[in-house]
Order: structure tokens, then sequence, then C-alpha cells
């Protein structure tokens, strides 16, 4: 998983002369057991887009005193016996390129953050952009955390954060199908 400790605010998208060549390298090197199941097609058509291609990605897992797994796909359970949940944040660390097509699918996904504002960012992470120019970052994580990749939440923030996971991964793909029609 990765470490988004350093969020920051959005960056422009700025002209990348090899972007083409970047992206050739990075999909090279992604394999189907690299990415939580549930996002699979997700992934893999955001990588078919000409001017987009996903860094890193994960589902989001909630992790409990009866739920050890850190890769956890299970939903919660639908009654709270639980008093403290560890929350692994879901996100997708996309690079988009410097073209209009690029700069539409910037727009709009920062329209995914109006899902819930107080937990969905559009952000960039320094060190994805130190390695990659024009790298960003959408994720579902309560404001408050939102510079960790981890938060300890309760049982009904816990059900609030999974339900906003959902829309926000519906939405994505909503936004997939929309691009792939252009």
């Amino acid at each position: 998983m990765a470490k988004l400790e350093t969020f920051t605010e959005l960056k422009e998208l700025a002209e990348n002369l090899h972007y083409q060549v970047q992206k050739q390298k990075i999909l090279s090197d992604l394999t189907d057991d690299m990415i939580d199941m549930p996002i699979r097609d997700l992934i893999t058509g955001y990588n078919k887009l000409p001017y987009c291609f996903t860094l890193q990605s994960c589902y989001g897992h909630f992790v409990y005193n009866s739920q050890k797994d850190t890769h956890n796909l299970e939903p919660l359970p639908a009654k709270g016996v639980i008093d403290k949940i560890e929350y692994r944040i879901a996100y997708i660390a996309f690079c988009i390129e410097y073209s209009d097509l690029g700069r539409d699918l910037f727009e709009s996904f920062k329209k995914i953050t109006a899902i819930d504002p107080e937990n969905v960012q559009f952000c960039c992470s320094e060190w994805f952009w130190k390695r990659q120019v024009n790298s960003y970052a959408l994720q579902v994580e309560p404001d408050r955390f939102k510079r960790k990749d981890t938060a300890i939440v309760d049982f009904k923030e816990a059900l609030h954060i999974e339900k906003i996971r959902r829309e926000f991964f519906i939405r994505l793909y909503e936004l997939l199908e929309d691009a792939k029609e252009k």
C-alpha cells in the first residue's frame, strides 16, 4: 500500500514529453495480482485510455478484532459489535497526459470529491510527483486523516466510509465509461 502521507494540494498539469514511454514502462511492470480484485476492471479500463494510466491503487480495507486480514475485502458486519476499526485507505494514483482529453479527465476527477467533500480528496503526493510528473491521487479518507494511509475510526464512521467508498468506485466506473466514448 502506498504511503500518501505527503499529501499536497493539486498541481496544474504540466507538459511531459516522456509520457508515452513512462506509461509503457509502468504498465509493463503491472500484473493483475498487484490490484485488489474488486477494482481490477476499473484499473484495466483506465490504463487502456491513451491519456491516463494508474500508478498504484487500493480498494480500501477494514481491519478489526475478528478480522485481522490487512487485505480484507469483506463488507463490515451489519451490526456494530466492534469498538475501533483500522481503515486502510481506498485510493487510485493516476498519471494524466498533458492534452485536451487529459485536462477533461482532470476536471472530471475534481468533481468526484462532491460525493462527500469531508471524505473524498483529489490531491497530489510529493513522492509520486517526483517520480512521475502529472500524478494525482483520488482517495477516500476522512479529511482529518487525509495525510495518512490508515485511520482508526469507530464503527459508525466505518460504515459511512464503506458507503462512500462504494459510491466513489461507482462514480469512477461511470467516468471511465464516459471517457471511452470520447
